[in-house]
C-alpha cells in the first residue's frame, strides 16, 4: 500500500522507529505539538493537511492523533479513507493501548505524564497533561513566568503566573514513558530533574510502539483503530470505543 502518515510532533521518535519497519510505502508528514491548545484551530487545521493528500493517489491517509480533546471529532474523509487510533491522546497511545491507560490513570489520578517526545520538542512552560484532564488550556496558561513578565510587567505577570499554575499544585506525581529510542536516557533523566524541582514523586513506566507499528504495518483491527471511509467524519462516542465515524 501507498500510505500517508500525518503526525504530532510528539511520536517523531517512535515514528521513525516503526516508519523504518513498515512494509508499505510511507510518507510522513510531522506536525508542531501542542496544536490541541488551539482547539477548533486544530481541527481546521489537520483537515487542511488531509485535504492536500487527498488526491495524492494515498491508500489511506494515517493520523498519529487521538481524540486529542476533541480536537480531532468532524475531520472528513475525502476521497481517501482515513486511520487513527482509538484512544483519548497521546498518552494512550504510547502506553500501547486505551485498557492501560485508563487502568492507570484509575491507579495514579494525581500525575504528569512525560515521554521522549514531549521533553525533546515542548516550548518553554509546555506541560504534558494529566490523564483524563478534559480541561481546555488557552496558549497564554502555556507561557512560562518569565514570558509574563516581560509582556505585563513584575507583579501582573507574576500573578498571572501563580493563576494559570494553580492547577499543578493538585498533583503529586510524574511518570515518564520510556519507549526505547535513542533519547529516553536523557530525557528520563530531565523528567526525573522536574519532578525533584516540583517535589513530586518520579515513576518510569514502560511504553509500547504496538499502536503506531500497527498503524504504519496496515495491521487496523477494529478494536484498536477507527477507518473512516471516504465521506464520513470522525465522532466521539462518549463509551469504550472512544472515536467512531459518521
Amino acid at each position: 500500500m501507498r500510505l500517508k502518515a500525518i503526525i504530532c510532533q510528539v511520536f517523531t521518535r517512535e515514528m521513525q522507529h516503526a516508519a523504518a519497519r513498515s512494509p508499505h510505502s510511507l510518507e510522513v508528514e510531522t506536525l508542531t505539538m501542542g496544536l490541541h491548545d488551539l482547539g477548533a484551530s486544530m481541527r481546521s487545521l489537520l483537515q487542511e493537511r488531509i485535504d492536500a493528500s487527498d488526491h495524492e493517489g494515498y491508500d489511506a491517509i494515517l493520523l498519529g492523533y487521538a481524540l486529542c480533546g476533541r480536537g480531532t471529532e468532524g475531520l472528513r474523509a475525502g476521497a481517501t479513507q482515513l486511520v487513527l487510533p482509538r484512544a483519548h491522546d497521546c498518552i494512550g497511545v504510547l502506553m500501547g493501548s486505551r485498557q492501560r491507560y485508563l487502568a492507570y490513570f484509575q491507579d495514579h489520578p494525581g500525575v504528569y505524564y512525560r515521554s521522549p517526545g514531549w521533553i525533546e520538542f515542548q516550548k518553554a512552560g509546555q506541560r504534558l497533561e494529566p490523564a483524563g484532564d478534559a480541561t481546555q488550556k488557552t496558549l497564554g496558561e502555556r507561557r512560562s513566568r518569565e514570558e509574563l513578565i516581560a509582556k505585563y510587567g513584575e507583579e501582573n505577570g507574576a500573578f498571572l503566573y501563580e493563576q494559570f499554575t494553580a492547577y499543578r499544585r493538585k498533583y503529586a506525581g510524574l511518570t515518564y514513558i520510556a519507549t526505547g529510542v535513542a533519547t529516553d536516557e536523557l530525557c528520563r533523566n530531565q523528567a526525573r530533574a522536574e519532578a525533584e524541582k516540583e517535589h513530586w514523586f518520579f515513576e518510569q513506566m514502560q511504553g509500547s510502539l504496538r499502536i503506531l507499528e500497527q498503524l504504519v504495518n496496515g495491521d487496523w483491527n477494529p478494536d484498536d483503530f477507527l477507518v473512516v471511509a471516504p465521506g464520513a467524519s470522525v465522532r466521539a462516542t462518549f463509551d469504550a470505543r472512544i472515536i467512531g465515524a459518521q
